[in-house]
């Protein structure tokens, strides 16, 4: 077994309220045609522990909709034990996850596994993760991401974070929370708007516009120590950042010489450079994943549409022609595809274009939806929508089959953002 970590899981230092104990709800409105069968069994050893990370792995891979959880009827037994692989495909699991939980010498708990593939009747490996006992169900996290890429072949993002902004009880409550909702914290409470946050590549900061100075100003917050500078502060608008993918500039809208334009500022407010020129609005700028240009959204041929320009400015190139009203462009880290939000038949949904095939098609079936936002492994995008007035979040796979939506009981949700892989 290969020990992947042996440290505690650290939560981030975040300021909390009262508001930031509400936890998004998750529901799965579709899944995937082919889904996994594969059985967790609950793990030997403490049995409050254990229970926290097995139902945290079974959430995870049930929400995830690629994978169907078989009855474990039960049964507990650890990494260790001989697996009957005949009986489990019988039983129509394609996969089988067993493990131990235990205290270490110094009072933390040590969850371990293994990972089996019942048709070929062999171990697909494992690992052994350390954490306090208030971080369990990041262990558990962590063991989904392992089961997730084995089986899937691709990168698991149940470990990442989101970011969204709470409107409740005349208050904007910047959040933070588990990709699952759980978890939730608040990292800035404000009686202003606070909108457009941003994760650094490293997942440390966040950027983001408030109207605490009754403008918009463009800051960005550390999330493990609370410090937080201004980095654009200009006559006018100060508004959508975004972070180049080595994490060293951001991409900034200002109004201060006239009409919205884009602009790069390093990180800590300084160098500030101009990329557009038009006489035009210019606004909502997201780097490409190489970093070596930005997508943007104009009205510079008369209606919003997806433009693309180097980092340096220079040439621009259209990117949407389909309907005459295109917004938000959000490419993928992979680089492969571009999400965005346009105007259908009266309806504001989301859209995703083939980087390489142009090929156009709409996920959602909704009425308003805003603020999409990439999961790190490109596989789910997360978007703002409007369900009967109230905000709420919701996420699609990027070729629309899976679905889910993610509410609070009380209260606005809005701009979403998903954080990156943990580091």
């Amino acid at each position: 077994m290969t020990r992947i970590s042996r440290r505690v899981f650290l939560a981030f230092a975040l300021l909390a309220t009262g508001l930031a104990q509400a936890q998004l709800s998750i529901e799965i409105t579709g899944a995937g045609a082919n889904r996994i069968p594969v059985a967790i069994v609950d793990f030997p050893g403490d049995f409050a522990a254990s229970r926290v990370v097995t139902t945290t792995v079974r959430n995870d891979l049930e929400r995830s909709g690629l994978f169907k959880l078989v009855d474990h009827n039960g049964l507990v037994f650890d990494e260790n034990a001989a697996i009957n692989y005949a009986d489990w495909k019988v039983k129509g699991a394609d996969a089988l996850a067993a493990g131990s939980i235990a205290r270490s010498a110094d009072g933390r708990m040590e969850a371990r596994f293994r990972l089996y593939d019942t048709q070929k009747g062999v171990s697909l490996g494992g690992a052994a993760y350390v954490t306090s006992n208030t971080q369990l169900r990041a262990a558990g996290h962590r063991i989904a991401d392992y089961i997730y890429e084995k089986l899937t072949g691709e990168k698991g993002v149940f470990s990442t974070r989101i970011a969204y902004v709470v409107k409740a009880r005349g208050q904007f409550l910047l959040q933070i929370a588990d990709s699952d909702g759980q978890n939730a914290a608040t990292a800035l409470t404000s009686i202003e708007p606070i909108i457009s946050p941003v994760w650094s590549p490293d997942g440390n900061k966040l950027a983001y516009v408030s109207f605490e100075k009754k403008k918009p100003v463009i800051y960005v917050h550390s999330l493990s120590s609370g410090q937080r500078i201004i980095v654009a502060n200009f006559k006018g608008s100060n508004s959508a950042p975004a972070w180049s993918p080595d994490g060293r500039k951001l991409a900034i809208v200002l109004s201060k010489d006239g009409n919205s334009q884009i602009y790069t500022v390093n990180a800590d407010g300084s160098g500030l450079q101009r990329v557009t020129q038009s006489s035009g609005i210019d606004t909502e700028p997201r780097y490409s994943a190489d970093g070596s240009s930005i997508f943007f959204t104009s009205d510079r041929g008369g209606s919003p549409q997806v433009y693309q320009v180097g980092v340096g400015g220079g040439d621009v190139r259209r990117v949407t022609f389909e309907g005459n009203y295109n917004v938000s462009p959000r490419p993928s880290p992979d680089g492969k595809s571009l999400a965005f939000i346009s105007r259908r038949e009266g309806r504001f949904q989301l859209a995703v274009m083939d980087l390489a095939s142009r090929q156009v098609q709409i996920l959602s079936d909704s009425n308003k939806d805003e603020s999409p936002s990439f999961a790190p492994n490109s596989r789910m995008i997360l978007i703002a929508t409007e369900t009967g007035g109230r905000g709420v979040l919701s996420a699609v796979s990027s070729d629309g089959r899976i679905k889910q939506r993610l509410s609070i009981a009380a209260g606005d949700v809005r701009e979403p953002a998903w954080g990156p892989y943990y580091q």
